[in-house]
């Protein structure tokens, strides 16, 4: 970079931030008026300027930015690896994908083999272990948690069950003291989805870090953001070495983009059936994707970490907030619990409808619309009844009751950052009333 284009470049970043001070201060809070949205993003300047300034290295695909991301996100959650992706979905299918490498001798998970999850959830948690061919064993969920119930969990294990693959519902950790004890106990790789969950905690340690494999997001809902994008995350240095060449077309080289001969023995392999001396950059040893993402997007998220500490301490207070204001209606309201030993980072507020409220919840919602409050049901509800899975390879380990009623009577609302005191007091009360109207 010249000495000109540096003062430049300078000059630019300098009206980036310009133009964010520029901007016109948010609208006051109109009751009724005013939408108030579930979920949301907050950038400003610092994402903005690292953005731009990602434009102008004119690098298009994953650099300087990116490497930046991955190590800082590394040393935050306190692991070896951080690969990012193009989105937390296909963190969750390269983190599955990874399972089944031939790396893994016979650890790895193969056709007909069978992996415990929940069907109250996100879809993309569980159907990679579909794509994959293996068998999804779905089992019922405890409320309020909304996560696994762990005393139905032993006996979903069969002698083909390989894995468990979990999410942390809305950024409440299941428990893992029980999982991880059966896990190692039977031999199972555990898969954290923690996508809903960044920061949340379990006994003082940070979700993410008990299992083998995990996955987060940074869609604009989620904790922090670049757009679209993910990451998968990881100890073991067989799994990052699966995963990596999973995300980069399935390619048994390790280059960064850009980059030739980082192992110094570009045109002395022999592997598979290839002559010897094919360029390593060109072979490949797994049935991969591409699943990158560009440098602008970790710039964003780069800057977003700076912010994560607040953004976390923001969703406690917001969920206390909530909880506060809606205890009244205890009676009629089952209010969400943090699973014992937990801390949550929380992505949302679930509440279920209980039947002494004498009250459907689709009246509830279309109440709640009418005054621009946002609200989302806990995704799939029940995964078994969605379309797509009729006729399906899973099998069901019990009555599903529990997913059923998240199914029927289950919501959320948000308590992103982004919404003031009033918002959620407004929510709140709006609720309370139509409670109290129902009866």
């Amino acid at each position: 970079m010249t000495p000109a284009q540096l003062a430049l470049r300078q000059q630019i970043l300098q009206l980036v931030e310009q133009y964010d001070a520029a901007a016109a201060p948010a609208a006051p809070f109109l009751p009724g008026q005013t939408v108030i949205p579930p979920s949301g993003k907050v950038v400003g300047a610092p994402e903005m300027r690292n953005m731009v300034e990602a434009s102008l290295d004119a690098w298009l695909t994953t650099g300087r930015f990116n490497a930046a991301f991955e190590a800082r996100l590394a040393q935050r959650l306190g692991v070896k690896h951080v690969l990012t992706t193009n989105s937390g979905s296909s963190a969750n299918l390269l983190a599955f994908s990874a399972l089944t490498s031939p790396l893994l001798g016979e650890r790895a998970i193969r056709p007909g083999d069978e992996v415990i999850g929940v069907a109250a959830g996100f879809p993309t948690t569980v159907n990679p272990i579909l794509q994959c061919g293996a068998v999804p064993v779905l089992v019922d969920v405890h409320l309020p948690t909304y996560n696994i119930d762990v005393t139905q969990l032993e006996a979903a294990i069969t002698p083909r069950t390989k894995a468990i693959v979990l999410a942390h519902t809305l950024g409440n950790p299941f428990n893992l003291d029980v999982i991880t004890r059966l896990a190692r106990q039977h031999g199972l790789w555990l898969v954290e989805d923690c996508c809903d969950a960044l920061g949340s905690t379990y006994n003082g340690q940070l979700v993410g870090t008990f299992g083998d494999i995990a996955t987060l997001s940074f869609y604009p809902a989620h904790h922090i953001t670049m757009g679209e994008g993910g990451a998968v995350f990881m100890n073991d240095d067989l799994l990052k070495r699966a995963a990596e060449s999973l995300r980069d077309w399935g390619r048994d080289c390790w280059c960064a983009p850009g980059k030739d001969n980082t192992c110094g023995q570009r045109y002395c392999w022999k592997l598979g059936a290839l002559p010897e001396g094919y360029d390593h950059k060109y072979t490949y040893s797994h049935l991969g994707y591409n699943l990158k993402i560009t440098d602008m997007q970790a710039a964003c998220a780069l800057a977003q970490l700076d912010r994560l500490d607040g953004f976390i301490a923001a969703r406690k207070r917001n969920f206390a907030r909530l909880h506060e204001r809606l205890k009244a209606c205890e009676e009629f309201l089952l209010l969400p619990a943090a699973t014992p030993g937990s801390d949550p980072s929380w992505f949302g507020f679930p509440i279920t409808i209980k039947p002494e409220a004498n009250l459907r919840r689709i009246d509830l919602l279309t109440h709640l619309d009418g005054k621009r409050i946002g609200t989302r049901l806990l995704f799939a509800g029940n995964l078994t009844r969605q379309p797509y899975m009729q006729g399906r390879n899973f099998r069901v380990a019990g009555p599903l009751t529990n997913t059923d009623t998240v199914m029927n009577d289950t919501f959320w609302i948000g308590l992103y950052p982004g919404l003031s005191d009033d918002q959620l007091d407004y929510a709140a009360d709006e609720i309370a009333s139509f409670v109290g109207g129902g009866l």
